[in-house]
């Protein structure tokens, strides 16, 4: 089955199907797949295009034939961006409606809240999501960003191109807390200094302080991991209290192109985005991914990190199905620890130690007419590694466990509900 996987990669921008590799017969029963993402609350913002890619390419392969000749079916729940309903679909989605895989979550709080359901049932969650990494479970592939595949290398990238003083702000819950930490070695390990780290509430508003303490210090760098609606006051008020990007930029790991549609881009303009895809990257497979997503979802429509991440796991999945000839859970599993896929940002492959995803770094700046241009791009594809080296992985579990413990048992703070 290996000769499927080099032609899939081969026939990407022609769009030739290899996935029907048996005649379809009337008793072939579909292949049921799974999608639980957020399309109402604070993260719907974000989390709706991933249902659209996700679609997309469904679709696609259901064009070309489906996988072994049976068609694909899938089943949609809404999160709500409340974690504990994440849970409760997750375990609707295996137990109710039979599906093999599920492609879901955005933020690492729901993933967490899924991630026992999967192992409860041995079921396979595919997370297209960059995270702060300290974890690996054998029911998870990892197709987002692992840290230095995004966090280290924006770091870097900061220090050596925009100042060595850094001011830490994001949503309070368990991904920004996460990454701030690892922020925070490397910029002590290579000489820079942290003037501030400050929380906001999932989906507050209330960044008045934040802003000011921002203002005042007056840091080279804002590293933001800020997520959902809460990014429109931030960025409002930001440039409002007179910060400028040209002295004191914000990096953000969680802003991208959809996300552009719906915010103030006059007030986010000369700001700077860390992804491992983004719309301006240069390959004729970018521009072929552009344009179908176009004509399926509208013309006014942009591509990002996560919609393509979302796009390129359900083929690694289709390949998988394909390569194993059986949607059989434990089979796909592990027969996509041997995937590779021609995405638009390149060549993706699945790490079969880790079960995360080689991929490249990039670093963008925002422009006045909301589109992103690429000011740096990696040479070639990065090697997962979920757990920085700054620690042991003994040390790493503790600090999240002790921000769970700290917020009762949850993956963000509560805010005293």
């Amino acid at each position: 089955m290996r000769w499927i996987i080099l032609l899939v990669t081969a026939l990407f921008v022609a769009g030739v199907g290899v996935f029907a590799l048996r005649p379809p017969t009337e008793e072939q029963a579909p292949i049921k797949v799974g999608i639980l993402h957020s399309k109402t609350g604070t993260m719907a913002i974000s989390e709706a295009s991933m249902i659209d890619a996700e679609v997309m390419a469904l679709e696609e392969i259901n064009r070309q034939g489906g996988i072994l000749g049976r068609p694909i079916e899938w089943s949609i729940k809404d999160g709500e961006s409340d974690w504990p309903t994440y849970a409760e679909r997750a375990e609707e989605l295996i137990t109710e409606d039979g599906v093999c895989t599920i492609f879901g979550c955005w933020t690492s709080a729901s993933r967490k809240t899924v991630k026992p359901v999967v192992e409860k049932h041995d079921h396979l969650l595919i997370y297209p999501m960059a995270y702060e990494g300290l974890e690996q479970s054998k029911n998870i592939v990892y197709t987002g960003a692992a840290p230095n595949q995004q966090i280290t290398p924006a770091v870097r990238w900061s220090f050596d191109n925009l100042g060595k003083t850094f001011f830490l702000v994001g949503s309070d819950y368990i991904w920004p807390h996460s990454v701030n930490e690892i922020a925070k070695d490397q910029i002590k390990a290579i000489g820079g200094e942290v003037v501030g780290e400050e929380y906001l509430l999932l989906g507050s508003t209330n960044v008045d302080a934040i802003v000011r303490k921002i203002r005042d210090t007056k840091p080279a760098v804002v590293l933001s991991t800020v997520v959902g609606d809460s990014n429109l006051a931030f960025y409002t008020k930001l440039r409002a209290a007179g910060v400028d990007p040209k002295t004191s930029p914000v990096v953000s790991m969680s802003i991208a192109e959809d996300e552009l549609r719906v915010l103030p881009v006059e007030s986010m303009a000369g700001n700077y985005v860390a992804w491992n895809y983004l719309q301006g990257i240069d390959r004729d497979e970018n521009r072929e991914f552009i344009k179908r997503f176009r004509e399926r979802y509208g013309q006014d429509r942009v591509t990002s990190d996560v919609i393509e991440a979302a796009y390129f796991s359900v083929y690694l999945w289709a390949q998988a199905v394909a390569d194993a000839e059986s949607d059989d859970t434990d089979e796909v599993r592990r027969a996509i620890l041997r995937q590779s896929f021609n995405s638009p940002e390149g060549v993706v492959s699945i790490d079969s130690t880790t079960q995360h995803t080689w991929k490249i770094i990039c670093i963008g700046q925002i422009e006045p007419d909301g589109s992103i241009e690429v000011v740096y791009q990696s040479p070639k594809p990065i090697r997962p590694v979920p757990y920085p080296v700054t620690r042991s992985i003994a040390e790493w579990d503790a600090f999240v466990e002790g921000l769970h413990e700290k917020w009762g048992g949850q993956w963000a703070n509560p805010g005293g509900k």
